[in-house]
């Protein structure tokens, strides 16, 4: 018998459901969620790390490749060809460690921030700085932003998120 993790796709917006089902069949299951802090209090404050994806660790031989395909919001196993691609054990540990850390310091702290909106850079080489949020980078805890540098010119500045917060009041320079 040999356990090996693999990447089980999920219909959109499904991944508790198939985090649920594969509980009920006690198949062991990794859901990486991080908490975000959002601005409407109606809006989930847990969002899936990997938005589409479980993680499972299973022996594909004794369960069947095509249990898992039929599974409720389940749309079958991340597959090379016809052949199912198993996910190295050190990666699902570094992501386990990675979304713990981001949990640990509350979350996404840039959730909610929109395009064009005028953050401060709290730390960081560019500490004290004005900046203009740009985007999140998708996959990381990372965002560009355009960094006011000059009175009519903008710089593009990819930094960590944690980094980064909304303005609260006018920055004196």
């Amino acid at each position: 018998m040999t356990l090996d993790w693999y990447a089980l796709h999920s219909k959109p917006r499904k991944e508790e459901l198939l985090f649920g089902q594969l509980s009920l069949r006690n198949i062991e299951v990794f859901y990486p969620r991080i908490r975000v802090q959002v601005v409407n209090p109606r809006a989930a404050k847990v969002r899936a790390y990997f938005p589409g994806y479980v993680f499972i660790h299973v022996d594909l031989s004794d369960i069947g490749f095509s249990s898992l395909h039929w599974l409720p919001g389940a749309t079958g196993l991340v597959s090379y060809g016809s052949e199912p691609v198993s996910v190295p054990e050190g990666l699902i540990s570094a992501v386990r460690r990675k979304v713990d850390r981001i949990n640990g310091l509350g979350g996404e702290l840039y959730d909610g921030l929109k395009h064009g909106d005028t953050v401060e850079i709290t730390s960081g080489p560019f500490a004290g700085y004005e900046a203009i949020f740009d985007d999140r980078l998708p996959g990381t805890e990372r965002v560009r932003v355009l960094l006011k540098l000059l009175q009519t010119r903008q710089f593009p500045v990819e930094l960590p998120a944690a980094q980064v917060q909304r303005q609260s009041s006018p920055l004196r320079k």
